[in-house]
């Protein structure tokens, strides 16, 4: 009994998906059937010009949302993800002279620019023809394999209404096949979809050299503002001390034998400088790199930074690990970034951070329980918190919903020493 319920509940949900599948692969047909539709219903042939325009145009504007639908169908009925491998446009900069640069061509206004782009970049892009390509594919493959059940209930509905014992067999045969076929026909969509709306191989290797310039130049541009910030650290404190020290010894050499009693109150002070300046070496050196993660590793570290935050922050390791230099110093100055923007931005009390390894990733989860609504916006922390461990084919997930909590995820490929 169990198993017969089982049975109807598995074909009632497959007989449905069957529908979906039927209705979106058809839209692009319907498109055409309807254009030539029109075009016999007005009989000239001239006028087949305008329905066949319309078609195509039509074709181009459904073809990329099919294809969201049938990877979001993939995802939410199979949980097989396939990426969508669509070009990113770069930003619309404006320029000393007024125009606006697109990475394309000049505009007057910005709109101009983003609207150029958008064209240039959707043409210009390998996913727009696979994308046409599947449009033609999915009718021909995934949606006759799904229509078996909707051609079976239409059988079975055509047989029934008919006298003749021969058309009634024809509806209960058609009746069999489609509660046979109801709970496997759907199936189909995800080979065709996988083999078909993947990126090619060629589409992902430049995608991937794309990726790696964009990561290049924001390699070169960080690196270059930290050389930057150095340097100013360095002439505005430690430097300035350091010189004050030299003029107060100059002086003191000076003093030493004329006024005794004011050259030792300048070699206090000059003492006083001194340390100010070792202490001020000491964090510029921390901000580097810190101490702690370089002798005792990068969990240590992380209890370390979570003691030294306002947060009542928990840290959770089940592993000990000893990475790579630079991976450690990514992953701390992440968890650094991620527990200021709880303090600062989503005014949060506590926080959880939790260290652990799989087969290939180092995973670290941050959890606070702020106001949320953080998001990896262009030019923010996090977007440039993402961008630091993309360079170590990291990545970064944020969950945050308006009025918490925050969980965000960092995952970096690494063999742990």
């Amino acid at each position: 009994m169990r198993q017969s319920v089982s049975w109807v509940a598995s074909a009632c949900v497959g007989f449905v998906r069957a529908c979906v599948v039927v209705a979106v692969a058809m839209l692009v047909p319907a498109v055409w059937a309807a254009a030539v539709a029109l075009a016999i219903w007005w009989g000239n042939p001239w006028t087949w010009i305008a329905p066949f325009i319309w078609a195509c145009i039509g074709t181009l504007v459904l073809s990329r949302p099919v294809c969201r639908m049938f990877r979001l169908l993939v995802a939410k009925w199979t949980a097989t993800v396939i990426p969508a491998g669509y070009r990113e446009a770069g930003p619309v900069v404006r320029m000393s002279t007024g125009y606006w640069w697109n990475g394309y061509s000049y505009e007057r206004t910005r709109r101009d620019a983003l609207q150029d782009q958008r064209m240039r970049t959707r043409w210009r892009d390998p996913a727009t023809w696979r994308d046409l390509r599947f449009t033609g594919i999915a009718p021909i493959t995934a949606g006759v394999v799904a229509s078996i059940p909707l051609a079976g209930v239409a059988a079975a509905v055509f047989g029934f209404s008919q006298s003749s014992l021969t058309m009634r067999l024809i509806g209960l045969l058609g009746l069999v096949v489609a509660i046979a076929g109801a709970p496997y026909a759907w199936r189909a969509v995800e080979p065709v979809a996988v083999r078909f709306l993947r990126a090619s191989p060629a589409m992902m290797l430049a995608d991937r050299v794309d990726e790696l310039t964009a990561q290049r130049a924001d390699t070169t541009v960080a690196q270059a503002a930290e050389i930057r910030r150095i340097e100013r650290d360095l002439h505005d404190g430690a430097q300035a001390r350091l010189v004050a020290l030299g003029l107060s010894l100059a002086t003191v050499e000076k003093l030493m034998e004329t006024n005794p009693d004011q050259a030792k109150a300048l070699l206090r002070e000059a003492r006083v400088g001194a340390t100010t300046s070792l202490t001020e070496l000491r964090e510029l050196v921390k901000g580097i790199n810190p101490p702690v993660l370089s002798e005792r590793g990068l969990i240590d570290a992380v209890r370390a930074l979570a003691l030294d935050s306002p947060l009542e922050a928990a840290v959770s390791a089940d592993v000990q690990l000893h990475l790579d230099p630079p991976i450690e110093s990514a992953v701390y100055f992440g968890v650094a970034e991620l527990l200021t923007n709880a303090v600062k931005h989503a005014h949060a009390t506590r926080a959880r951070i939790s260290i652990a390894r799989d087969d290939t990733d180092v995973v670290v989860d941050v959890e606070d329980d702020g106001r949320g609504g953080a998001s990896a916006r262009a030019g923010g922390g996090l977007a440039g918190l993402r961008r630091r461990l993309a360079v170590f084919d990291g990545t970064l997930e944020i969950t945050s919903p308006a009025g918490g909590p925050t969980r965000v995820r960092m995952a970096v490929p690494c063999e742990s020493l």
